[in-house]
């Protein structure tokens, strides 16, 4: 039986990122992957989904131009090529991570692992040989799977979720989207600039129920411009075939009973982890995820958990920064996680990023809030590009100046998201970012322009 200083069950972005941590420590290091390397956000996630928005945005870029008197002749969509590119987006990026599991050495192994209580990981692969490895730590990154609720009729009709979503060969004429959060939004976007019909069930009472209460409803009015029925505060009763179709019977926010008919219906409505590999463990669990401590340990020695099988933020890079926590701790260091600073990203059209406190967070924890907001409508680069719909919103502490949180909502925002991240790791103020001297035309000099509003402004929100 060959044994490893660390083992890793799960190759996505926490997995991943741990192997190749503990492998620059020296260590003999073993990475286990049921399926392809990268997990669900190369796969199946985030990768593929921004590969199809990207195209999305060409489609809407094109169809806008006309406008600017820019004409080409009738548009025409092939989703086998658009997916074909997805695909090849998808195999370059798992050679890259197959590339530095052989360059660091890590021995990875493809089948399932399931991990015992003294460290033995049991691999079942596809055949009908099963193999077993030894572990002196071993840090657990086996991610989640979409989660569908128990909705009458589902066992009935046919449904996607994120992960059979990229399996359509043809665009549907319509598609009910039931969650109404970040994958359910994102995907409105890509179908509505493909042409089809979209409708997108929530019953929280608005969209994205986690994210600033006034980028959810600059989201909602953007995404009813692009033609998207949106319904709020909707219950899903149940699912039907229905003679040319499919059926989704809802109940809104006014009592009444509706039939929604479409071709296609995806559930997006959230996440669940995938606690397979560790069932032999007993681990402490916090509700459906494993407990951890801030070293990322569990309540087994040397068993470390990672990623969104411990909930907290479900999202890749978060993972990857406890990946490579865990690692580190597995090879005999003591680094606690940080979650200061958190980048939030919503690659809808426009996007919304977001990091650090929410004004309600701030003013919980005793900070006396001060919060200003300038509207894209303003920037030159924006109306350049056509695409004005947004905000930059800055939350501060009007005491000192230090910022607090930041919220954009607008074009590419999710790159700009780094800049007050930055100034949030080092405990920047608004003063400095008023103070620092941004490019001209650019849609980031936005941060500067509310920055520049709150120093002048002594009104407490």
């Amino acid at each position: 039986m060959k044994t490893y200083h660390v083992a890793v069950v799960g190759g996505g972005p926490a997995g991943y990122v741990a192997a190749i941590a503990a492998a620059k420590k020296g260590r003999t290091v073993a990475l286990i992957e049921a399926d392809h390397l990268g997990g669900t956000c190369l796969n199946r996630g985030c990768i593929p989904s921004k590969t199809l928005l990207r195209h999305a945005e060409v489609i809407d870029d094109i169809r806008a131009a006309k406008s600017w008197g820019i004409e080409t002749g009738e548009l025409s969509l092939s989703l086998d090529k658009m997916m074909a590119r997805k695909d090849e987006v998808i195999k370059r990026l798992r050679g890259g991570i197959a590339s530095m599991m052989q360059a660091g050495k890590v021995a990875v192994y493809n089948g399932k692992g399931s991990v015992q209580p003294d460290k033995t990981i049991i691999i079942a692969g596809t055949g009908a040989d099963s193999q077993t490895i030894k572990a002196d730590n071993v840090i657990l990154a086996t991610g989640s799977a979409p989660f569908v609720p128990p909705i009458n009729g589902a066992n009935d009709v046919a449904y996607h979720t994120s992960d059979t979503i990229f399996s359509l060969t043809a665009i549907p004429e319509s598609i009910v989207i039931i969650g109404g959060g970040v994958i359910g939004v994102e995907f409105a976007c890509i179908f509505a600039s493909l042409g089809t019909a979209v409708t997108v069930v929530e019953m929280a009472d608005r969209l994205l129920p986690n994210e600033d209460p006034d980028a959810s409803k600059a989201l909602y009015k953007a995404l009813q411009k692009k033609g998207i029925t949106l319904m709020t505060e909707t219950k899903v009763e149940r699912l039907a075939n229905g003679d040319n179709g499919k059926i989704v019977e809802v109940t809104d926010k006014g009592g009444n009973r509706l039939r929604l008919p479409c071709a296609e219906i995806l559930i997006a409505v959230g996440r669940r982890p995938n606690l397979s590999a560790s069932e032999q463990l007993g681990l402490t669990m916090n509700g459906p995820f494993i407990a951890v401590n801030e070293y990322m340990e569990t309540s087994s020695k040397g068993i470390y958990a990672v990623g969104d099988l411990i909930g907290g933020w479900q999202l890749a890079h978060v993972a990857s920064a406890e990946g490579s926590i865990a690692a580190r701790n597995a090879t005999g260091e003591r680094v606690p996680v940080n979650y200061k600073v958190v980048p939030r990203c919503v690659y809808t059209h426009p996007e919304i990023a977001s990091v650090g406190l929410t004004v309600e967070e701030a003013r919980s924890q005793g900070y006396r809030v001060k919060v200003k907001t300038f509207p894209l409508s303003v920037n030159g680069k924006a109306l350049a590009l056509g695409q004005t719909d947004g905000f930059v919103k800055l939350i501060a502490d009007e005491t000192y100046g230090e910022i607090l949180g930041v919220v954009l909502v607008g074009p590419h925002v999710t790159e700009q998201i780094a800049t007050p991240s930055a100034f949030i790791h080092l405990e920047g103020t608004v003063e400095e970012m008023a103070n620092m001297i941004f490019a001209h035309p650019t849609l980031s000099e936005s941060i500067f322009e509310v920055a520049a509003s709150w120093m002048e402004s002594g009104a407490v929100s």
